[in-house]
């Protein structure tokens, strides 16, 4: 008899053809859009976290691929795209800066 280990998370697109390429199982369902949204977002917590306990430059890059990832679907559920949030982005650091020169604000005396 063989045991289910229970994931619950929301995975790749590749990964159940994975997991059968290795002569596994799986139980898997297809989101609706309202659920399909909030885990994301909570895959996107997700890999942030990873991201934070990378233990070296290589796994932080691994891991900021994955949030990438993650924001373009998001970017994709809110009617748009990573090009689009691109620009935007870039039009916020034309702005207001970016966060290149480490300023760390401590206060603002009234």
């Amino acid at each position: 008899m063989s045991t289910l280990i229970i994931y619950n998370k929301l995975v790749r697109d590749r990964i159940p053809e994975i997991i059968r390429n290795d002569n596994k199982e799986c139980v898997t369902n297809i989101l609706d859009d309202k659920t399909y949204a909030k885990e994301l977002k909570k895959k996107f917590m997700e890999e942030m976290e990873e991201y934070q306990n990378a233990k070296n430059d290589e796994e932080a890059i691994e891991e900021l691929a994955d949030v990438m990832e993650i924001v373009r679907c998001l970017a994709k559920i809110h009617g748009s795209t990573i090009e689009n949030v691109e620009k935007i982005r870039k039009e916020k650091a034309k702005k207001r800066g970016g966060f290149e020169d480490k300023i760390y604000l401590v206060g603002v005396k009234e």
